[in-house]
């Protein structure tokens, strides 16, 4: 990585990071007396760290995400079980979430039956204590179910396999457009109504008001009502801000959502309140590359590149802000329209 071919948004915060945690990034800190670092999730140590922060600050745990076009890299499965170890330790949970982004529409099912088939059979992941089930079974996301991406035959045929009554059998969770209650193609809009659990992606979707950027929620109702009525629970997608000029270039400036100083965040964690939804998705944990990451992340990062910060805000802000998030979805703290913590308050 380097000034130049840099994709990511924020740099996550190295302080807590032991010495052989730590990576030295050539071509960052020159201004330094001390190595520019960074993390790797390949390192057991790291992954334990990062689900001892979940413990203390209240995250149930995390969605693993699979790429489909990844699945071969030798890291996948290695990081998959140092997050099988830290939850069993942490006493958090974990589900797999498969990510079908770029996967060839060929070989779309092939692809995800037949890594589930091993996670299940081989791997046994979903014998683990901590493995996240629901209504008595595993729990399955699978994001990506957009119809300009594929047919929606291929997409019956995954929602086929994964409800059916077999030892592969899931609690499916399907990741969609925000826009599906719209969706005019009728075979697409049945498969919006086939899941088990439907989270409508909402990262970018966003409103303006009195000249603020804030998260779009106003279909969060009717989005709610429409999936009781066909018999599937709704998973709204939270998020903290927004950014990827490093990623996509300078004109995506106008995409960035700034976060307000969390209370971009916290307004969406009271209208989840306000619709009586029981749940939600954080995206994401550790999201640096579009700036959605609520990790601790860096206030002074290196000077090569143009970063992110929490504007000074402690680094362990948005940690804060989800474990109070989670207080207020279930109803043991009061969702007030004013942020709930403040900085001085034991951050650390």
């Amino acid at each position: 990585m380097t000034p130049e071919s840099l994709t990511v948004e924020m740099w996550p915060e190295m302080t807590e990071y032991g010495e052989a945690e730590r990576y030295v990034v050539p071509g960052f800190g020159s201004t330094r007396s001390e190595p520019t670092t960074l993390f790797s999730s390949a390192n057991q140590r790291t992954v334990e760290r990062h689900f001892e922060w979940m413990q203390e600050y209240g995250i149930d745990g995390v969605f693993v995400q699979r790429f489909l076009v990844n699945l071969s890299r030798p890291s996948f499965d290695l990081v998959l079980n140092h997050i099988r170890q830290s939850a069993e330790q942490s006493g958090r949970i974990y589900a797999v979430c498969y990510d079908l982004s770029g996967a060839p529409e060929a070989r779309l099912y092939d692809q995800i039956v037949n890594d589930w088939k091993r996670l299940v059979d081989e791997e046994r992941i979903t014998s683990d204590d901590h493995y996240l089930h629901h209504d008595g079974k595993p729990l399955l996301y699978i994001w990506g179910f957009f119809s300009d991406r594929f047919d929606a035959s291929i997409a019956h045929q995954i929602i086929d396999f994964f409800k059916g009554e077999h030892r592969y059998g899931v609690t499916l969770v399907g990741g969609c457009p925000w826009s599906w209650r719209k969706e005019s193609d009728a075979e697409w809009a049945r498969v919006y109504r086939r899941f088990d659990v439907i989270s409508p992606w909402n990262v970018g979707n966003y409103t303006v008001a009195e000249e603020e950027k804030r998260a779009a929620t106003g279909s969060w109702e009717e989005d709610f009502a429409e999936a009781q009525r066909h018999g599937m629970e709704f998973l709204p997608v939270v998020y903290p801000g927004f950014g990827w000029t490093n990623l996509k270039g300078q004109e995506a400036t106008n995409a960035t959502i700034p976060r307000r100083g969390g209370a971009f965040y916290w307004e969406q964690f009271v209208e989840v309140s306000r619709y009586g939804i029981p749940m939600a998705y954080v995206a994401m944990f550790d999201e640096v590359d579009e700036a959605t990451a609520i990790f601790k992340v860096s206030n002074t990062p290196p000077d090569e590149a143009q970063f992110q910060t929490f504007e000074g805000l402690p680094s362990d802000w948005y940690l804060r802000l989800t474990g109070e998030g989670t207080k207020v979805i279930r109803g043991e703290q009061e969702a007030t329209a004013s942020l709930p913590i403040a900085p001085e308050e034991d951050a650390h």
